[in-house]
């Protein structure tokens, strides 16, 4: 157990009240800073900092800033908020800490009060209200959205837009977006709304949950396939509760914590009954095991929140820890792997999918150098920060060794960006997720025995 980890088990319930010039219920947790000595072990960890230079855009400057306001000596303004949203809660100066300093967390809680101090207006009001409380949370309008997408990229109209330059109406880095947009397919939970529980392959050793996300679901719902045809394969029953919603990261790290602990609390009831919930994206599993951060203030839901989180596991931990099958057929290919922040930094986990990749005959893993930096992606931020997110991809795409043809990961909107870099930079890597190339491999296998092979 992580100290981090024994401080959300152990800690006691925090006061609701205000601290210093934060005027608003949950501040960020004094306890948080209380180790933070200022010593600059973070600083070469640090993305934006490693961009600016700049102290305030380093870690141990925005526990300064965040600690300051708590003091009195600042206000929530414009000037604290720009370098505490440009942050990318990337968790990497957590992981070079010595003290184990919670730097993300602060980060959130202090966003949650920026969010109060200074709301949103116009156009940007819209946006939020548009995407994270009109659509993400419901699955029905992100479907309908999802088939939008399908429509537009089966019917000629992605051909005929990019033909005439039409795409070219939207800002740059949308356009960039829209070039690698993947296949859009049908979502797991319309394709299995009438099964309760889909059943493992032979003899059932577990039963466990399976968080299908929002966007995850829509647009890599082919991630979410073979996530359950691995599963199965291996000997699990897979439940996916008609009631789970968003995961809520989105929303916490763009500071709107009341809607997250909202969703959080309907995740805790869905998957009530679940022993495991499984999960495939970095940065739902780490939102979900730390729900009990949002709760702190609130002790009946903080106690159902640490027994939530108990249960999250990611798919590469689960398979690892329970016993996978591993493949006997051949897939050749180089490959490289990309650590997401929020599996590596944020749940510890980089050796389990590694295994995973080499226990496929064939594959031939090539080391990627700084494969734990961030790629930019950082739940939106790509969007709201493009310049400093291009920045960052392009630092990243620089450690990524040329002669692999494969890139893999465990995360949505790594493989987004990541798929942005290869293009941008003139790469031809295909981007996958951990679990297709484990999928792919059973399917081979499968082929091959039914044809005697």
């Amino acid at each position: 157990m992580s100290l981090k980890e024994a401080q959300i088990k152990e800690s006691p319930v925090c006061s609701t009240k205000g601290l210093g010039n934060y005027l608003w219920n949950d501040p960020p947790d004094e306890n948080k800073w209380a180790d933070c000595v200022h010593c600059g072990m973070c600083l070469e960890s640090c993305p934006t900092y490693e961009q600016t230079g700049m102290e305030q855009h380093s870690p141990r400057g925005r526990v300064y800033l965040i600690k300051s306001v708590a003091e009195g000596k600042l206000e929530v303004n414009k000037q604290f908020m720009d370098p505490v949203f440009a942050c990318l809660d990337c968790r990497a100066c957590t992981t070079a800490c010595p003290a184990d300093v919670d730097v993300g967390g602060l980060i959130e809680e202090a966003r949650g009060q920026i969010r109060q101090a200074i709301p949103l207006t116009g156009v940007k009001k819209a946006v939020n209200d548009l995407f994270l409380k009109g659509l993400f949370p419901h699955q029905n309008r992100l479907n309908a959205i999802g088939s939008l997408l399908k429509f537009y990229q089966k019917s000629g109209m992605q051909k005929m837009v990019r033909k005439t330059g039409l795409i070219h109406i939207m800002p740059k880095h949308l356009v960039e977006m829209e070039a690698i947009l993947p296949e859009i397919k049908e979502p797991v939970r319309k394709k299995y709304k009438n099964e309760i529980v889909i059943k493992a392959k032979g003899e059932a050793k577990h039963e466990v949950g399976f968080l299908t996300g929002c966007i995850m679901d829509v647009m890599f719902s082919d991630i979410n396939q073979s996530t359950i045809n691995v599963l199965t394969r291996n000997g699990n029953n897979v439940v996916i509760p008609k009631n789970q919603t968003c995961c809520g990261a989105l929303h916490v790290h763009a500071g709107d914590r009341e809607t997250g602990r909202k969703l959080a609390k309907q995740n805790i009831e869905a998957f009530e009954d679940c022993e495991k919930i499984i999960v495939n994206a970095a940065g739902c599993g780490c939102m979900m095991k730390e729900y009990p951060e949002l709760f702190r203030n609130d002790p009946e839901w903080h106690k159902k929140a640490v027994e939530f989180s108990k249960k999250v596991e990611d798919i590469s931990k689960y398979l690892y820890d329970t016993g996978y099958e591993k493949p006997k057929a051949e897939i050749k290919t180089r490959i490289t792997y990309h650590d997401a922040c929020h599996l590596a930094h944020g749940q510890g986990i980089r050796q389990e999918p590694r295994d995973l990749l080499l226990d496929i005959p064939g594959v031939e893993m090539v080391h990627m150098p700084n494969a734990d930096r961030c790629c930019g992606s950082a739940g939106i931020y790509n969007i709201t920060n493009p310049e400093m997110a291009g920045a960052v991809l392009k630092n990243k795409m620089e450690h990524v060794p040329e002669d692999v043809e494969m890139i893999s990961m465990g995360n949505p909107g790594c493989m987004l960006q990541m798929a942005l870099g290869v293009q941008k930079y003139g790469r031809n890597q295909k981007i996958v997720h951990t679990v297709q190339l484990l999928d792919w491999a059973y399917q081979k296998e499968d082929e091959l025995l039914n044809r005697g092979d």
